[in-house]
């Protein structure tokens, strides 16, 4: 199938005469991607990965225990692939690895794929090194590609109940990426691979991210023109949403200033409560989860990202992408995206008082405050999904070589 999609590509550039050489190089892949359905970073990445992917021309297929949250429109190009386990009752809990080991074989033999992309370790890594060797017993070799995230590596990765199955897993794909320079040094440190890593970044739509003019919602939220602070999380305590909470009361007592916190999870509780002690509820909003969080972030004027651990920090990168400067945290690949002193600055974990006071210097400053939010969209550009998507398909394009010249097939 991988000759006859480079074909497709070479027949598709036959249509404009002009631009034979240009498009001599397509390649037209059948991929199917596994990834966690919900709200979080993996599944959000893996998904609009995939439809960028079908955007270009190829085909995919999504495997996955529920279609994936923002994969809600049709698409020619993309498939869904539920997987679907046995409540036995024999099994404690649903054998769900082995289940979705079986719909890989089932999916790649009937859809011909050509690789298959695992977003995170545990346990999808795991499920496509099974199905591998299933199909091999059945003469079909399947390239796996396996990309790193964060806590399948910083947390649930480290547990000695998962860790040995996390390192042969990793050592085991043919392809391994990591969403941050950050990440790929842990993933070394704290296991024994054998293999190559190629850090691919995390990207943005620039078309879903952007500064929008939302004066009318601005003025609804902040009539007597106050300062914005927005925090968007799953509220879990990794997120030091006390941090959050304590940054705010700081600047409140210097200005004007609301905030908005997007999201929710275990902390929302305990956040609820602090609102109440440090007496910031009348200009503090629980928005809870939201889709639209682009048209959120047009009208922020500082975004908090006070994380314990971040891999990459996704949504700092939206809110650059929205010309919103970032007060973070040093954390994992925080530094590899908010750029200290140019995009937003950078403190230690657990300072509140130095993240107040870079926030208050900001907000007190409307001339740097404008240089710093064109600074953060720069900075966004770079992670365009436009500019990121061909570094994948390259990937993908070379691990198939190499599993195809390894087992003496012709690619």
């Amino acid at each position: 199938m991988y000759n006859l999609y480079r074909l497709l590509g070479i027949l598709h550039s036959l249509k404009n005469s002009d631009k034979i050489l240009q498009q001599i190089q397509i390649v037209y892949m059948k991929i199917g991607i596994v990834c966690y359905p919900t709200y979080g970073g993996s599944g959000v990445v893996a998904t609009e990965l995939g439809k960028a992917l079908a955007d270009k021309g190829h085909q995919v297929h999504f495997i996955a225990y529920k279609q994936p949250a923002r994969l809600s429109h049709f698409h020619e190009n993309v498939y869904f692939h539920e997987v679907s386990f046995s409540n036995y009752p024999l099994f404690a809990f649903p054998p769900y690895e082995t289940a979705l080991a079986s719909k890989l074989v089932d999916v790649v033999k009937f859809q011909n794929l050509d690789i298959l992309h695992v977003h995170y370790a545990i346990p999808h890594a795991s499920a496509a090194y099974l199905a591998k060797k299933i199909l091999r017993e059945q003469g079909i070799e399947i390239p796996v590609v396996t990309t790193l995230h964060g806590t399948d590596i910083t947390l649930v990765g480290k547990d000695v109940t998962f860790s040995p199955v996390v390192s042969f897993s990793i050592n085991q794909s043919d392809g391994v990426t990591a969403v941050s320079e950050s990440l790929r040094q842990e993933t070394f440190d704290y296991f024994d691979i054998n293999t190559d890593i190629e850090v691919i970044p995390n990207f943005i739509d620039l078309d879903a991210f952007q500064k929008l003019d939302k004066d009318h919602f601005k003025k609804a939220i902040a009539p007597q023109g106050e300062r914005i602070i927005m925090h968007i999380s799953n509220f879990r305590k990794v997120k030091r949403i006390q941090d959050v909470l304590d940054v705010f009361h700081r600047i409140h007592q210097i200005m004007p200033a609301k905030l908005l916190l997007v999201g929710d999870g275990p902390e929302r509780k305990n956040a609820e409560a602090q609102c109440r002690d440090l007496r910031i509820c009348h200009d503090t909003r629980f928005l809870g989860k939201q889709d639209a969080v682009g048209e959120l972030l047009a009208v922020a004027d500082l975004f908090l990202l006070p994380s314990q651990n971040e891999s990459f920090g996704l949504v700092a990168l939206e809110a650059m992408a929205c010309e919103v400067p970032v007060i973070s945290s040093n954390a994992g690949g925080i530094p590899e995206i908010n750029l200290q002193g140019e995009t937003g600055f950078l403190s230690e974990i657990g300072d509140v008082e130095n993240m107040a006071k870079n926030a208050i210097y900001l907000l007190s400053n409307e001339d740097k405050l404008q240089e710093f939010r064109k600074n953060a969209l720069e900075q966004a550009r770079r992670f365009d999904i436009e500019a990121i998507l061909p570094i994948y398909e390259s990937h993908y394009e070379r691990t198939i070589e190499k599993v195809k010249a390894k087992s003496g097939m012709t690619v």
